[in-house]
């Protein structure tokens, strides 16, 4: 009898090594929402028209996103067009959804008399030290003169977010392996035209997509550097170390941990230790603030609040939240490692990251709209899809306005019959954490059904593709799997 050789037993799908299938993918072919849109152009690319890895032309990879990112750029600033022509003053920025905090905090923080006001003594700017930094920098580019200043260091402040939301589309396109044209999402993105301009997040989110970037390419020093200057403009880049963390679990490759987190904490303290030991006052600002400010907009607990009240009850004080929102993202985290161990082949770090930074956002007391520009680049890796993500972006879009009504209704003291009611504004609220939490469970999904995943599904000769942002676990057998911990636990016991 002939033996038959294990490759011939094999019916599944085989991981692919770091290097296989490079070639890019055709959107047209691979997402089903794209395909039928390109019907009225001939339908999708055909076999004669394969792309390859290096596109020839004018019409490159790159210029085409970057084109895309300039309509995304010039549709934000449309959108605040209201604002920059009639002024942000009186209920301008509420009644036409047009808010950014750059010129109500240029003179409220005292950035005009002033461009070094955040290190002061005596400073209120609640944020982290390189976000401090950013406003100092684009508050000293406007000079002093007989002009509309807050309308200058608007303009100035969106001409680097412009530069940074470029970088962050290419980034995510060189990240996405060979998906780079998932990066459209990321450049055309509702959210990031709504939303990008309203504060300094955009600084925070290149870090991250840098750092992804890096760690992609096995440089995990530098993107632990990236990680902890990200974590010194907004504290949620150092929740990418969760997503490494289980990873090195499950590989035992334990290394790449401790060198992105000696890079993170180390261009942390570089930046902090200086401005702590010069003004521990002023650097103190955004930690105190953070810990006594009530429940913020557009959060599950802001939410929860405004139901309480309408109902004659006690609303949760600060120190309630503080204490729930912590506990409810450490078992979030729990229950994520626990799936990333599960999961039948280890999961994709944009994966991991998404959920992370998803759930922390969920259960945050802070739920800013501009918040959602820290998710839509990891949402693109984790589940590069066109209708999953618009789903998303609808609801986001439907919260994004009546939030600005909402709080337009409350200070124009309009008659409840012309007022946006507190049911709608908790509706809508629901709305988009109901659409993460979906998203958030189609990201699930596709860990558990390789399949189900548009990064890994398989390909040519039934091959499942590797992480193209892996890095240093890129092709890393399982060490420790919650099967091979039962497996142990058994065999212990008996």
């Amino acid at each position: 009898m002939a033996s038959t050789s294990p490759r011939s037993r094999t019916t599944g799908p085989r991981p692919a090594s770091p290097g296989a299938s490079a070639r890019i993918t055709a959107p047209s072919r691979n997402d089903s929402l794209l395909r039928r849109f390109t019907e009225v152009i001939g339908g999708p690319l055909g076999r004669h028209t394969e792309p390859g890895t290096t596109p020839t032309g004018f019409w490159s990879i790159d210029r085409v996103l970057i084109a895309l990112t300039i309509v995304g750029v010039l549709l934000a600033v449309g959108v605040k067009n209201a604002c920059r022509v009639g002024g942000w003053t009186g209920l301008n920025a509420y009644q036409w959804a047009c808010y950014s905090d750059f010129p109500a905090l240029y003179y409220a923080r005292g950035l005009a008399d002033n461009p070094l006001a955040p290190f002061l003594a005596g400073s209120d700017f609640e944020y982290p030290v390189l976000m401090s930094a950013v406003a100092s920098f684009t508050a000293a580019l406007v000079t002093p003169g007989d002009y509309n200043r807050s309308l200058a260091f608007f303009d100035v402040n969106v001409l680097f977010i412009g530069l940074l939301w470029a970088a962050v589309v290419l980034l995510t396109a060189r990240t996405a392996g060979r998906r780079p044209w998932d990066a459209a999402m990321v450049a055309l993105a509702p959210g990031m035209i709504l939303a990008s301009t309203i504060n300094w997040d955009l600084w925070a989110v290149a870090a991250l997509a840098g750092a992804m970037y890096a760690f992609g390419r096995d440089r995990t020093l530098l993107a632990g550097v990236l990680i902890g200057l990200g974590t010194a403009t907004k504290l949620y880049p150092v929740l990418f170390l969760g997503a490494v963390l289980v990873l090195a679990l499950r590989t035992g490759r334990w290394r790449a941990l401790g060198r992105t987190t000696a890079g993170a904490v180390g261009a942390w303290l570089a930046v902090n230790l200086p401005v702590m030991a010069f003004n521990f006052e002023a650097w103190s600002v955004f930690w105190t603030f953070t810990q006594e400010r009530e429940a913020g907009w557009s959060s599950l607990w802001h939410a929860w609040n405004t139901v309480a009240s309408s109902l004659g009850g006690q609303g949760l004080s600060a120190e309630t939240i503080n204490s729930a929102g912590f506990w409810l993202f450490f078992l979030a985290c729990a229950g994520i490692a626990v799936l990333g161990l599960a999961a039948p082949r280890r999961p994709r770090v944009a994966q991991l990251a998404f959920l992370i930074v998803a759930s922390f956002v969920l259960f945050n007391k802070v739920y800013s709209p501009q918040f959602v520009v820290w998710l839509i680049p990891l949402a693109v890796l984790a589940l590069p899809g066109w209708r999953d993500f618009l789903i998303w972006q609808f609801f986001e879009v439907l919260h994004f306005f009546a939030i600005w009504a909402y709080l337009y209704s409350m200070d124009a003291q309009l008659e409840a019959a012309n007022a946006l009611a507190p049911s709608a504004y908790v509706l809508a609220v629901a709305g988009h954490m109901l659409s993460l939490l979906y998203l958030m469970g189609r990201v699930v999904h596709g860990m558990l059904d390789a399949g189900a995943d548009p990064v890994r599904r398989p390909g040519a000769g039934n091959v499942v593709q590797d992480d193209p942002a892996g890095g240093p676990f890129a092709g890393a057998a399982d060490r420790l799997t919650l099967a091979t911990l039962r497996g142990t636990l058994r065999r212990r016991a008996s």
